[in-house]
């Protein structure tokens, strides 16, 4: 590897020198590497959702690849169903190696824009480990809470003061760290009540510290260079949710609190549209919670309610067409109704039906290479339930397409390939029919093929009671 990379740098010290004079002027930048385990031969390099290019890996599962007028900022590549974010800024020749066994935990960064983005992946997966400790004290009163949590903010401002000093980062970087510093103690502080044991959420909010939410005076709702930042982005969701709880008490004072309540929801939407400027911002907000209501909810007068609200307040069309359909789905698949016939394709690339795969009591689920973590707890979840339930047949679909190979390679690599995969025909036909969202839905159905349950998750504590029940019928 490190041979290869030599040659990489050779390579880039004489493309740069070639047109030296001319190429000063540009913003370019080289990224290369190598994937060990690679599950597919390329890589999908994006910026801002948008994607740059395709780049095919060599026989030896490497690539050089240089991307001309650079916009400095945040890249993603994704390989396999995993993705990591880079920092590209002008001049950069960075150099990654991973092994797709162990992505985050293996990757490794080499040449110009190495420091920062070592920086980065370090930082990232101590905030993975970090998710299972902020649960844990989120127990805690909210003064104990908040000593520990304010500690583990300075020990990252320290850390980062300790990179500053040796590396001397550009002023984008800085921007970025401390954004990832901040808003990663600013969610911590939202999720805090949603976490803690105890019903009475609007109770617990008045109990805190009152300098808990002082950060708040700060936040700017419609900060554009923010606007594609992942923590930004989860922060205003527990944010404005746990600033609706306020809203939602004066309407049903000191009432246990239902996310699940059409109250709260109404309120939340309504507060977005009050708080929040940024057209794409404010629209992916209002979608996000109206479907993950809608998604949930069975009662059909409330669906209408709340989708009347988010078609009044939401500009984006495209957003509302979705919206519409997927109601119209949800509301159309009742306990008791005939499973939609769809079709599907096996590995073989034979063409069914999937109420022909339903002969017996039936699990369907979903996934998709893009929620990797997703596509393997499920499968590994299957594995467990069909040794408890073998009289049930379990059916897992996946929404990648028409790519028989793709998906297949995928589930041969990760030890899940199995007769009861397929693909769907056309994901997105049937993610409308089926109203698939989130991707954890789990569909229940009947050896007559009767729709048992529309809308579970095969995570939930009470699955395994659902399945008897299915079986018992």
């Amino acid at each position: 590897m490190k041979f290869y990379f030599t040659i990489l740098f050779i390579s880039i010290s004489l493309l740069s020198c070639k047109k030296n004079n001319e190429e000063s002027a540009l913003n370019i930048a080289y990224l290369g590497g190598e994937i060990i385990n690679p599950n597919t031969n390329y890589i999908v390099l994006s910026k801002d959702e948008t994607i740059i290019d395709t780049v095919k890996l060599d026989g030896r599962n490497r690539f050089l690849y240089k991307i001309d007028n650079l916009n400095k900022g945040l890249y993603t590549f994704r390989h396999g169903g995993e993705y990591q974010l880079i920092l590209l800024e002008p001049e950069d020749s960075l150099l990654f190696r991973l092994n797709t066994l162990d992505f985050d935990e293996s990757l490794v960064y080499s040449g110009k824009g190495d420091n920062k983005n070592n920086y980065f992946i370090n930082e990232y997966i101590e905030n993975e480990k970090e998710e299972k400790y902020i649960i844990k004290i989120c127990q805690l009163n909210g003064e104990d809470f908040q000593k520990k949590a304010d500690s583990l903010r300075d020990s990252k401002a320290e850390r980062l003061d300790h990179f500053v000093e040796k590396n001397d980062p550009s002023d984008l970087f800085l921007k970025i760290a401390h954004a990832n510093i901040d808003y990663k103690y600013y969610l911590s502080k939202e999720v805090y009540p949603f976490v803690h044991v105890g019903e009475n959420k609007a109770a617990l909010l008045k109990s805190l510290p009152k300098n808990f939410y002082n950060y708040r005076k700060e936040i700017n709702y419609n900060d554009s260079f923010l606007s594609n930042h992942h923590g930004y982005n989860k922060f205003l969701r527990y944010n404005l949710s746990n600033l609706s709880l306020k809203t939602h008490d004066t309407h049903e004072k000191n009432a246990c609190f239902d996310k699940k309540s059409l109250c709260f929801n109404l309120d939340r939407l309504k507060l977005i549209d009050s708080l929040i400027l940024n057209p794409e911002v404010k629209d992916d907000l209002l979608y996000h919670f109206t479907i993950g209501y809608l998604a949930k909810s069975k009662n059909i007068e409330h669906n209408k309610e709340l989708l009347k609200n988010y078609l009044s307040i939401s500009k984006s069309e495209k957003g509302k067409e979705r919206m519409l359909r997927f109601t119209s789905s949800v509301n159309n698949l009742k306990n008791g109704d005939k499973l939609p016939n769809i079709k599907i394709f096996g590995y073989d690339e034979s063409e069914y039906r999937l109420n022909a795969k339903v002969y017996a009591p039936t699990v369907l689920c979903f996934w998709s290479s893009k929620y990797f973590d997703h596509f393997k707890e499920s499968h590994y979840k299957i594995k467990e339930l069909k040794v408890k339930y073998p009289e049930i047949n379990f059916i897992s679909i996946s929404m990648d397409g028409k790519n028989i190979e793709k998906s297949k390679n995928l589930l041969k690599s990760n030890g899940f390939y199995s007769p009861n995969e397929y693909l769907f025909k056309n994901p997105e036909v049937a993610s409308n029919v089926l109203a698939i969202y989130p991707m954890t839905k789990t569909i229940l159905v009947d050896k007559n093929n009767k729709i048992v349950n529309s809308n579970t998750n095969m995570f939930s504590v009470n699955f395994e009671e659902q399945l008897l029940g299915l079986i018992n019928r």
